[in-house]
């Protein structure tokens, strides 16, 4: 991997990885940029003791524009956009636009491959492996920079989960707190040590989803994909180094190796989730014409059984531990990815109980899920 860091016309810094040693990245970014500005304020909720990012700026962002005027494309043909270069493996740049700012945090752009028309589950397994490398990198960076607690590295797709720009790419959070939802895996797993006499709760949970293999999707040498027990979205699957490690940083190589083709495999998976001519349909329908007839929270009404399926929307998270966190080696790196998609033409919207009270209802059975994504791989 090649790395070259750079700064766009208004400060930001850009970073390009490359495969190749002999990469040169020395376009300038001609555009006449005005100074970022920006009004990034955390406030804590006083109630749930969890924190709030206010950020008005972030109004004003990009909001699916054309694709001929796409920000993340390389510049080309005299047009300029936020990679100054006319073609690129993998960038990294700060965000225009960004939720957390200065002594707030920061956020960061990663951009997965410069084909505007493709996704992460199109990548070779090099590519897949230096955006790997990226997001190993940028933990590394991002924890040395003053106030960083946690680094957050995902990719949400689709329009389904919110993105505003088509081209495939991601973004890394820094946070100046623990988040919420990692405070509340600390919490179990001090309850869990206590409970057990000094066992380890995430080495237990892959232990025991490997034990009964009904909800295993993929298992490597060194990495275990598995739909959750009590998982909370119709198709979510978890995917565990088999070695504990806090963090990307701690990976070792064998674990870094293997995990582009098992990852590239899991997504193309997702995609193949809801093709009735993959695997047949019934799979895809499980618990979907339950909640047809049921109803229930959260139950999504808005498309037709048997439509043509644009892309799986999905989320996918990386889960790292926070860098103070006085059980810090205890804690699991894991990655988490899921669909809003609960059956073909339906979504899952957090409605009632689910945005109310953080109770969710799922329709589709964990099982099921696991099921359905053991039937769609690859040949």
């Amino acid at each position: 991997m090649k790395k070259t860091s750079t700064r766009l016309a208004d400060g930001r810094e850009l970073v390009y990885y490359d495969l190749r040693d002999d990469a040169v990245r020395d376009a300038e970014d001609r555009r006449p940029l005005p100074t970022v500005s920006t009004a990034s304020e955390i406030r804590a909720d006083r109630l749930l003791g969890d924190s709030v990012v206010v950020a008005s700026h972030r109004q004003a962002r990009t909001y699916h524009p054309p694709v001929d005027e796409c920000p993340l494309c390389p510049s080309r043909d005299g047009r300029h956009t936020e990679i100054p270069a006319a073609d690129y493996d993998v960038v990294v740049f700060e965000n225009r636009f960004p939720s957390l700012t200065g002594d707030a945090g920061r956020c960061e752009v990663v951009c997965f491959t410069p084909d505007h028309n493709a996704s992460f589950a199109d990548l070779t397994e090099p590519r897949a492996a230096l955006v790997l490398d990226a997001w190993t990198d940028r933990t590394g960076e991002l924890a040395r920079q003053p106030g960083v607690e946690q680094v957050f590295c995902f990719e949400n797709r689709g329009q389904e989960i919110g993105v505003t720009l088509g081209h495939p790419h991601g973004q890394i959070y820094a946070y100046p707190f623990a988040t919420p939802r990692t405070a509340l895996m600390l919490r179990s797993l001090a309850e869990h040590r206590e409970r057990t006499g000094g066992r380890n709760l995430f080495d237990d949970v892959l232990a025991d989803e490997r034990a009964d293999g009904r909800r295993i999707v993929l298992e490597g040498e060194h990495w275990t994909a598995f739909v959750p027990y009590a998982a909370h979205w119709p198709y979510e699957v978890h995917l565990y180094p088999h070695r504990r490690v806090p963090d990307l940083l701690a990976l070792d190589d064998a674990a870094r190796a293997e995990f582009p083709g098992l990852y590239l495999e899991l997504l193309r998976r997702f995609d193949r989730i809801f093709d009735g001519r993959v695997g047949g349909e019934r799979g895809a329908r499980v618990g979907g014409e339950r909640g047809a007839r049921v109803g229930g929270e959260g139950a999504a009404r808005d498309g037709r059984e048997g439509a043509a399926e644009p892309p799986t929307p999905y989320i996918s998270a990386w889960h790292q531990a926070p860098f103070s966190a006085a059980d810090r080696g205890e804690f699991a790196l894991h990655l988490e990815l899921f669909t809003i998609r609960r059956t073909s033409g339906k979504l899952k919207f957090l409605a009632g109980s689910e945005s109310g009270m953080n109770v969710f209802i799922n329709d589709v059975p964990p099982e099921a899920a696991a099921e359905r994504l053991r039937e769609v791989a690859s040949k």
